[in-house]
């Protein structure tokens, strides 16, 4: 099996950290691996397969070396300084940020979904966000089925998608990373206002669910809210079709659709949580119900680990196609 030259910047960040796990796991075909962060953290060791690496201060030079792909989780102003960079190289550029999500030359990839849309040409390809993903990955066979008219997305998010201060922000009953305490608390807030009183979180959740299934035609809203749970996001998704429906073909598309697992049972108090599924690969699906204010409506409620699946493996799972398309 040929193996692969990989770089992970911010490798000591929450996202970083994860994603070295991740490969790890998967058994990514590695030759050799660079690990790159801040000068903050520059000389502390990642052990990976067994070896102990150094991590290396991110400097313009960094991808002078012989990379085949580079996994960003670093943040957009990273990105925007070193991306073009690294991709001008010759390196295949797997983003993490915002930055070129909805650049129309960037393909946005959520690998269960929309795979194809990489080309051979595509220099960088974009992760998109972490409440997109876990949504598009249970609903994508549904709209191929059934032909998505409406999307309202209310989401229930994590404080790791704040990543290490929104944790300590729970933890320590702090307030630094939000302007108001998350202990015992709902902050409809997540990422900042814009003037049409939506915030970006929700813009991007509109957005992105767009572009991601092709068809700018489906109306999608959003209320992105931040709870005190440390991993997993949960989202509770209404949805109108075009076509009918029984509820049993919903759930059988649910049940067989890649990446999902259906965990559905009402009577038995059995449907997706938080705190069950952190540290886990899968989108959960469940509370699956017609909604009977419409003509073609269901409510799901859909749980995936924001760090793992909404960020880290899917990441991880892009550089997994793309050696595969090779």
């Amino acid at each position: 099996m040929k193996k692969y030259n990989l770089a992970v910047l911010g490798a000591t960040g929450l996202v970083g950290s994860t994603m070295v796990k991740i490969l790890e796991e998967r058994k990514f075909p590695v030759e050799n691996i660079y690990f790159l962060a801040s000068k903050r953290s520059a000389g502390d060791k990642i052990k990976f397969q067994d070896k102990d690496y150094i991590v290396e201060e991110l400097k313009e030079e960094s991808f002078d070396k012989d990379i085949d792909i580079a996994l960003f989780a670093a943040g957009g102003a990273i990105t925007e300084k070193y991306g073009k960079l690294a991709a001008s190289k010759g390196i295949k550029v797997i983003d993490n940020s915002s930055l070129y999500r909805m650049d129309k030359d960037t393909p946005l990839i959520v690998p269960e979904v929309n795979i194809n849309d990489i080309k051979d040409d595509n220099k960088i390809i974009a992760n998109p966000n972490c409440t997109t993903i876990q949504a598009v990955v249970a609903l994508k066979p549904l709209h191929d089925k059934f032909n998505i008219k409406r999307i309202v997305y209310s989401t229930y998010q994590a404080v790791s998608g704040s990543g290490v201060g929104g944790i300590k922000d729970l933890e320590e009953e702090r307030v630094e990373t939000y302007p108001y305490p998350i202990s015992f608390n709902a902050l409809p807030h997540v990422d900042s206002f814009l003037e049409n009183g939506y915030t970006k979180e929700e813009i991007k959740m509109i957005d992105e669910t767009k572009k991601i299934f092709g068809d700018p035609s489906i109306k999608v809203t959003a209320t992105c809210v931040r709870v005190p749970v440390k991993y997993a996001h949960s989202l509770s998704i209404n949805v109108e079709f075009e076509d009918s429906f029984k509820i049993e073909e919903i759930r059988k598309e649910l049940e067989d659709a890649s990446g999902v697992i259906v965990k559905d049972d009402g009577e038995n108090n059995i449907y997706p949580m938080a705190i069950d599924i952190e540290g886990k690969d899968s989108v959960y699906v469940g509370r699956i119900r017609r909604d009977f204010s419409l003509e073609n409506g269901i409510n799901l409620w859909v749980v995936a680990d924001n760090v793992r699946k909404g960020a880290a493996l899917n990441a991880v799972q892009i550089a997994e196609a793309i050696i595969n398309k090779k």
